[in-house]
């Protein structure tokens, strides 16, 4: 007997700052006017994709001392968006990334219980840690964590949040105007958390929201990452592009799952995705290469090959060789706030990888970076990449995808249009929202259902 086909989960991420965007193009729009998240979040409503993404950071990067401008400037606070959001949509998830490391959890539980009420339950959480002093210059703890302390205190955060956002049950408010009774249990929200990285305690003043917590979503790729998602997420992202390493990535975080007490399907597989449309794969694949090549311009490519080189390059032609000498792998990296500098973790072998690579291929500077990074994932006709989404997640190499368009804000406008309802067509790919909230759509169960079932185990 033949298995149901999986149906496949979509999300958007709003491209800020980060380098597949294209702001050069004419068709891009602004990545700090309302105008364009509104724009986004209604397309990926209309496509009836489960949630939009906004990627957080504490602080514009900065190359050689100065602000990387080669990017796209302007990170608005997350909340702020999102409540925004909220109101001129009524179905999509709102997910928010915010951080572990420089945050309390007081605070941050009282925002993300706030959006989950204000979007009618749509709250999601991506919780991460700062891994770099950089950021940390910014806050007055200052410095950063080591890694096992930064996933120490992310667990803790978490837990505590969970502490907060269960202090209220959800049946204390009784609002009897002819008794006058408001409140059932007047310490509605108390809590007390002693722990090693908090100790707090009080009444946390929002009410149980509909979602009870919001939807937890976690980024790691390290094995610490992977234990944390299995033991305390709902979703991990993966930047796996590969069949095979997404299989083999799929198969590794489901198997942590049952340590903890938790079914494979309570734990969804969700990779970031890039793509690029055309009306034939040929046209396609030729639109990609052009897309590549907007994104890594000369200045680009020499910035990016300073990350491994840890050295000022700007005195090279990104149309000549790869430098002669070699990176210096100290410390203090000259691309700092920058996560692609951990990729390169022995500078002197990538160096010697790239120049063998660029002497067989003719490649000069520009078009080693364009070749070495980061492609496109679904590039084809619409036919071609609703076929190719659909044999990666039923093939158990992914959940679904989070899209990233090159563009802002239309960039999603032809996938929600051509590939979607192929999908549909397909079988696999919902045609309504059949409920109110996040947890509705991705198909997890509310806390409280969790709990019980977990108890009655």
């Amino acid at each position: 007997m033949s298995q149901p086909l999986k149906q496949i989960h979509l999300a958007a991420h709003f491209p800020g700052v980060n380098n597949t965007t294209v702001w050069s193009d004419p068709a891009a729009g602004s990545h700090i006017e309302f105008s364009s998240f509104a724009h986004f979040a209604q397309t990926a409503e209309r496509a009836k994709f489960d949630f939009l993404f906004l990627a957080e950071g504490l602080r514009l990067r900065e190359q050689g001392g100065e602000i990387y401008d080669l990017d796209v400037v302007g990170r608005p606070d997350t909340f702020t968006v999102l409540a925004a959001l909220a109101a001129v949509t009524e179905h999509v998830g709102l997910t928010g990334t915010i951080n572990s490391t420089f945050n309390e959890p007081y605070e941050v539980a009282r925002q993300f219980a706030s959006l989950d009420h204000l979007s009618g339950g749509r709250a999601a959480w991506n919780v991460v840690t700062s891994w770099d002093a950089f950021t940390g210059e910014n806050f007055r703890r200052g410095g950063f964590l080591p890694k096992e302390e930064r996933y120490a205190r992310a667990k803790e955060f978490l837990s505590t949040a969970n502490e907060l956002f269960d202090s209220w049950r959800g049946d204390e408010i009784v609002a009897d105007p002819g008794t006058g009774v408001f409140l059932r249990d007047a310490r509605a929200g108390a809590f007390v958390h002693q722990g090693r990285h908090f100790d707090i305690q009080g009444q946390f003043n929002v009410p149980r929201s509909p979602q009870g917590r919001p939807v937890i979503f976690q980024a790691g790729d390290s094995d610490e990452g992977r234990e944390f998602a299995a033991s305390s997420a709902d979703a991990i992202f993966s930047r796996y592009a590969t069949l095979q390493e997404g299989q083999a990535f799929y198969t590794d975080v489901k198997d942590r799952l049952a340590r903890y007490g938790r079914r494979r399907d309570q734990l969804l597989i969700l990779p970031a995705a890039t793509f690029v449309l055309g009306d034939t794969d040929a046209e396609a694949e030729e639109l990609a290469r052009e897309v590549r090549r907007l994104q890594v311009s000369g200045a680009t490519a020499i910035k990016h090959l300073e990350f491994v080189w840890n050295r000022d390059l700007s005195a090279y032609d990104p149309d000549g060789p790869l430098p002669d000498i070699d990176p210096d792998p100290g410390e203090h990296t000259v691309a700092r706030g920058r996560a692609q500098v951990r990729m390169y973790r022995d500078p002197l072998a990538t160096a010697r990888e790239w120049r063998e690579r660029a002497a067989a291929n003719h490649w000069s500077i520009r078009d080693l970076v364009i070749e070495t990074g980061n492609r496109q994932n679904f590039v084809g006709s619409p036919a071609t990449v609703a076929r190719t989404v659909d044999d990666f997640v039923q093939a158990d190499a992914a959940d679904g995808f989070i899209l990233v368009p090159h563009l802002t804000p239309g960039g999603l406008d032809r996938f929600a249009d051509q590939v979607v309802p192929l999908l549909q067509e397909r079988g696999v790919y919902r045609t309504e929202y059949e409920g109110t909230t996040l947890r509705d759509h991705l198909g997890l169960a509310h806390p409280d259902e969790a709990r019980g079932e977990r108890a009655a185990s």
